[in-house]
């Protein structure tokens, strides 16, 4: 059995994952964090009353030697703590909140290597997403000119997501920078054409009724591409979870993108 500890549990995707971890038979819920959390047991929620897991609301509290793989879905301004403290314990992060810095992701590694405790870093959790930022770079190296548009619901704390940042990565490792567009454009409202990466454009999007969602487009002289992937229910992404928590502790570094233990 898998012993799991599902940080941000008061939230959607937290608790969606706790009813994931509960559901599958190699995992066993050893603990919840969420400094957001009046209780001290899951059974005081009408719908846990029938366990009994320890709720955690600061990380002095938790019983380490308790747990095996730490899930993340918390908040960006949460997120380097939480998987530095995980990661100095010798537990596993799956960490599926965005947020995180370059210079945060290179400071957790080097605390993997030390520790020699494997983790993951998962921009999405979804299959068709991770198809998307595949058939994405595959797509750049005969059309190099692209925009990205990711949607997602307006409580999303950070734009544009990590999702996108990690498609336009992908797609710079097999594209040349450059300015896409008229080199005299003028923006009559600041911010019109999006953020730039590298010459390219992403564009967010957040409204009530969306979850998560990415376009990809592509021109050429005379032809154009877009690559989409829809995301419709906060389950599409939990049989990726579970996959990363079957496959994380085996590993001994920390990974980026679900891809890698696909």
């Amino acid at each position: 059995m898998v012993k799991i500890l599902v940080a941000g549990f008061k939230g959607r995707m937290g608790n969606t994952t706790v009813k994931m971890v509960l559901e599958h038979t190699g995992f066993e819920l050893a603990a919840v964090f969420d400094p957001r959390a009046d209780e001290k047991n899951i059974n005081e929620i009408a719908e846990f009353s029938q366990l009994d897991v320890p709720v955690y609301r600061s990380l002095a509290e938790i019983d380490c030697h308790a747990i095996d793989v730490w899930i993340d879905f918390t908040s960006p301004k949460a997120v380097f703590s939480n998987a530095k403290f995980a990661l100095q314990h010798k537990i596993s992060p799956v960490i599926g909140t965005t947020g995180l810095q370059d210079d945060q992701v290179a400071e957790l590694k080097k605390i993997a290597s030390e520790t020699k405790t494997g983790g993951l870093i998962a921009p999405n959790f979804g299959i068709s997403a991770v198809l998307l930022m595949q058939f994405a770079q595959q797509a750049a190296k005969y059309l190099p000119d692209v925009e990205i548009i990711e949607m997602h619901h307006d409580n999303k704390l950070d734009a544009p997501s990590g999702t996108a940042i990690n498609t336009a990565k992908l797609i710079a490792e097999v594209r040349q920078e450059h300015y896409q567009g008229n080199p005299a454009e003028t923006e009559s409202l600041p911010g019109a054409r999006g953020a730039n990466y590298q010459g390219m454009r992403i564009h967010s999007v957040r409204l009530p009724g969306y979850v998560a969602h990415e376009q990809v487009l592509f021109g050429g002289p005379g032809e154009a591409l877009t690559i989409r992937q829809d995301s419709f229910d906060r389950s599409s992404f939990m049989s990726g979870v579970a996959v990363a928590v079957s496959k994380i502790t085996d590993q001994h570094k920390l990974l980026i993108g679900l891809e890698n233990l696909l």
